[in-house]
């Protein structure tokens, strides 16, 4: 038992060092406590800021607002494209479908209205007042912006004017 109470007082010696070393070594010092500070300043810094711009609601709409006119961009030019190319796909099929005899009087019958809308566009142009011949002219306008659609869609009615009238005859 002798051999036992020496090793138990070596034990608790040992334990009392050991606590001191601890106690000293938790202790933090200066350039660990500044480093500390620097590190706590800089999550304090990026927690405000990104509180801030939580809170900028104008900002944020703004951002929306430019996202969804970006995106409202896209769709009109994709769905311009795509107009653009079914039109000019009609008219390739019209004219691929249509006989020869029909064309021509097609032709013809378009150059007769272009010569009878010219007609009708002086005298109006000679009758009517100011105010109608400038809304007129924007209408023309818009008309030479999109000429493609427009005479695919014009081609397409004077083929079916033209297929309906053969049919009816032939009845």
């Amino acid at each position: 038992m002798s051999n036992s109470k020496p090793q138990t007082n070596n034990s608790s010696r040992t334990t009392k060092t050991s606590t001191n070393s601890t106690s000293e070594s938790t202790k933090p010092t200066t350039k660990e406590l500044r480093a500390k500070a620097e590190e706590t300043r800089e999550e304090l810094g990026e927690t405000v800021q990104s509180l801030a711009e939580k809170a900028d609601v104008k900002a944020r709409a703004q951002e929306k607002a430019v996202a969804a006119r970006q995106q409202l961009d896209e769709k009109t030019a994709q769905a311009r494209t795509q107009l653009q190319d079914k039109a000019t796909h009609a008219a390739h099929l019209v004219r691929e479908k249509t006989p020869e005899p029909v064309r021509a009087k097609a032709v013809a019958a378009s150059e007769q209205l272009r010569d009878k809308a010219t007609q009708v566009g002086q005298l109006a142009r000679d009758k009517a007042p100011e105010p109608v011949l400038e809304k007129a002219s924007q209408g023309v306008n818009l008309a030479r912006a999109n000429r493609t659609p427009l005479f695919a869609v014009t081609g397409v009615l004077v083929v079916t004017l033209l297929v309906a009238r053969r049919v009816r005859r032939s009845r």
